[in-house]
Order: C-alpha cells, then structure tokens, then sequence
C-alpha cells in the first residue's frame, strides 16, 4: 500500500496540481488585495463606505446579521479570479493552437527515393494499361 501511495504522490498529475494550488492560494492574496486596497474605494465612491464587509442586514427583534458586504467582496473576488483563469485558458488554447497549425502547414518535402519510387509506380501503373 505504501508502494502504491508513493508511485501515486510521484505521478506528474498530482505534482501539477499541488503547485496549481499553490499558486491559486498566491493569486487569491494578490485578488484579496486587489479587492480590498482597489476596487473597493471605487465602489465607495457610489455606496459611501470603503469597506464593504461593514454593510450587513439586521433583522430586528433577533440576533440574525447578513453579511451582504462580505458577500458582495467574496463575489468581487470570484468574478477578478474566474476572469484571470479565463484568460490563462484562453492563452493556452491560443499556443497550442498555434503550434497545430505551424505542423500543418510546413510543407511536405519528399526525399529524392520517395520522388523515384512514385516514379517507377506511375511506370509500373502506365505499363500494365
């Protein structure tokens, strides 16, 4: 069982997806601050407060408190990182697709046996006529 964990933790996979989640953890600080030290003064100008995480419901007579504002930076969040994923995504696609169509169109160079043996095929082909 322990062979078995160790070919499965050395498997490329896994390796690619710890440093992916090692660098979402990264952007999602960096879009944290984004949010925080950016976005939200803009949005301030139209609500009033510069933290959003303040705004919240109080239902009267009980103890129920919404956390709209903390809700509205999570979704601010969400929608900075979803679009830079889009566009790693996009950027990807775009290289690969770009190396598919440079092999695609690099012109077949026949080598001087393939242009004799078509030759002689085509020869082969007219005699037999």
């Amino acid at each position: 069982m322990i062979k078995e964990f160790k070919e499965f933790i050395m498997r490329g996979n896994v390796l690619d997806m710890a440093v992916g989640v090692i660098l979402g953890a990264a952007l999602k600080s960096i879009v944290d601050s984004l949010t925080k030290n950016l976005i939200n003064p803009i949005i301030s100008l139209f609500v009033g407060q510069v933290d959003l995480s303040g705004i919240a419901l109080t239902i009267p007579g009980t103890k129920a408190v919404f956390g709209i504002g903390n809700f509205l930076n999570d979704v601010i969040n969400f929608l900075i990182i979803a679009f830079i994923v889009f566009l790693i995504v996009k950027g990807f696609n775009k290289v690969r697709d770009m190396g598919k169509k440079t092999e695609e169109e690099a012109p077949i160079v026949e080598t001087k046996e393939e242009v004799y043996l078509k030759e002689i095929r085509d020869l082969l082909a007219n005699k037999e006529k």
